[in-house]
This record gives C-alpha cells, sequence and structure tokens, in this order.
C-alpha cells in the first residue's frame, strides 16, 4: 500500500507547495478542499476513508484573514477553522487505523502586540481580540479531541515567505514603486520563516514521536519592520523606499478591503521549543531567506 498524508484546505500557497514537496517524496497526498477537483468537506465517508491508514493529517482549511472585519467575515472566519477542526476530529475518531499525527494549523497572532520581549511556547502572553480569539477558538476545537492513537500538534505559524505567493507579492510591489519604506513606526517585530522551513518543520514533527502540543512555527531571528524592508530593498536593489504613515495605511486598509493590524501588529515570536528539540533552520537570517526567494523567482524555479 502506497504511504499518503491528507492535506485538509491544501489549496493555497503553503498546501501547494506541501503537496509537491510530500509527492517527490513519494506520497499520495490527498486534499480535502471546497474545490470540486478534491475530496469534498460534505464527504463524511470519503474523509475517514482517506484518513484510515494515512501517516498524517496536515490543517491548514481556513477563511483568509486578509479582509475587513465586519461581523459576516469575523464569523465566516471563525466558523471556516472550527468547524473544519470539529469535522476531521470526529473523522479521526471513526478510523480503525487513523493517521499517527495530526498537525493544525495555528498562527503566531495569538500572542500580544510585543515590542519588549519575544514570545515563547512557555512564557508568551496570550493576546485580546478578535485576531486571537481566532486562534483560541482554533486551537481549543483541536485539543478538545482526546485521539489515544494521534499525536496533536499546533503550528503557531508566522508570515510564511516563499516564491510566487504568499506575502512576498504586495511587499514587492511597495518597493518597486517607491514605498519600501517602512509601514507605521517600523518598530513593530516581524516573525517570519520561509515555507521550505515550514515543511521541514513538519518533516521533524513526523520522525519525533514523542513531540505533541504546541509549536511556535517560525525563524529563530525576527526582525523589525524596519530591518525586513531594508534587507529587501537591499537583495531588490533599491536605495529608496518612502515610508507610509499609520493613517495612510488606515485609508489603504479600507480601500483594499483588509485591515491594518496584518502590518501594524508587533509579532515577536521565537521558535524556543523546536530548537531545543533539535531542529535546524535552513533559512535562519532573512538575509538568506529573501535571497534565495528572490533568486529562484528569477530562474523560473
Amino acid at each position: 500500500m502506497k504511504k499518503k498524508i491528507v492535506i485538509a484546505g491544501g489549496t493555497g500557497f503553503i498546501g501547494h507547495y506541501l503537496e509537491e514537496k510530500f509527492t517527490s517524496l513519494g506520497y499520495d497526498v490527498i486534499i480535502i478542499s471546497r474545490q470540486k477537483q478534491h475530496l469534498s468537506w460534505t464527504n463524511s465517508v470519503g474523509i475517514i476513508n482517506a484518513l484510515e491508514n494515512a501517516e498524517m493529517l496536515i490543517n491548514l482549511a481556513g477563511k483568509s484573514v486578509n479582509c475587513r472585519y465586519n461581523e459576516k467575515n469575523k464569523k465566516e472566519i471563525i466558523q471556516s477553522r472550527t468547524e473544519t477542526t470539529s469535522i476531521l476530529g470526529h473523522a479521526i475518531q471513526a478510523c480503525k487505523n487513523p493517521p499517527s499525527l495530526w498537525i493544525n494549523s495555528s498562527t503566531a497572532t495569538i500572542y500580544r502586540h510585543a515590542e519588549d520581549r519575544p514570545m515563547t511556547e512557555a512564557g508568551g502572553e496570550i493576546g485580546t481580540g478578535f485576531s486571537v480569539d481566532v486562534a483560541k477558538d482554533w486551537e481549543n476545537s483541536l485539543f478538545a479531541f482526546q485521539l489515544p492513537q494521534t499525536r496533536l500538534v499546533a503550528l503557531r505559524m508566522a508570515i510564511v515567505l516563499g516564491q510566487n505567493g504568499g506575502v512576498m507579492e504586495p511587499y514587492k510591489n511597495l518597493v518597486r514603486f517607491g514605498l519600501g519604506g517602512t509601514q507605521g513606526s517600523g518598530n513593530q517585530m516581524f516573525s517570519w520563516i520561509h515555507i521550505e522551513d515550514v515543511f521541514q518543520s513538519i518533516r521533524f514533527l513526523q520522525e519525533n514521536k514523542q513531540l505533541s502540543g504546541v509549536f511556535n512555527c517560525s525563524a529563530p531571528q525576527p526582525i523589525s519592520n524596519l530591518e525586513f524592508m531594508t534587507q529587501l530593498r537591499k537583495t531588490m536593489g533599491r536605495k529608496i523606499g518612502f515610508s507610509s504613515p499609520k493613517w495612510i495605511l488606515e485609508m489603504g486598509a479600507v480601500f483594499m478591503r483588509t485591515e491594518t493590524e496584518l502590518i501594524l501588529k508587533s509579532r515577536w515570536v521565537v521558535p524556543e521549543r523546536l530548537e531545543s528539540e533539535g531542529f535546524h533552520f535552513t533559512f535562519g537570517t532573512i538575509e538568506k531567506a529573501l535571497q534565495h526567494i528572490l533568486k529562484a523567482e528569477r530562474s523560473g524555479t
């Protein structure tokens, strides 16, 4: 029988990357999504069969937070995470031979706005507000399940950087059009991770069968918004970039139907548990990560 994994909500930037990587390792990758070509969320029997004898379940499902936080969108953001997590948990309970590992995506936004110190899994302070509530409800819906044959991991992901997707394109456009200075004060911390290290951290958790619980999925050297934009301009060969004060960002966010929190919240998160367990990052510095991403985009790989 061919080894298999299941990726729920695997049609986005991260899901596509993981699908390609695991397929190259010889896995049969089954995608659960709302798209017609994939296994449907309404097909409960199909989901159980997909999870039966699978090595791992990775759940990335959830409505994008890149929208205005009106009541309709807030409800959909939360329900799209908690309801899909519940569907998967009940499906695992129905399996005779369930996956030995269930990795549920979470977010580093669960911690408070932090400009004073980094947030670790053990010492980080949980924040307040809608985004934090989303993260808490998401994790609670995972850990509500008691699954004796399945390890549960909540992966608190920082901002994921990679070629041809994610947040890189809007940031690069700012630099191209001369707006590659700071956003707001520039003092807010920018916790990030290269998409290859997301994949490698998942492989690490898969192989180290004693690990479970909450893990910060972020590079070991977070930087400020000022440092990030400076390095991005340098990598792209642009010396000058005008800054965007908060009031301009607020106006732009309304026009672009998004929220300034996505740019202005200070996320200072470090991967204490991954590093203490022996995980080594391929892209530990922003300079190395950006050089790799932009070189790969230029070469078309």
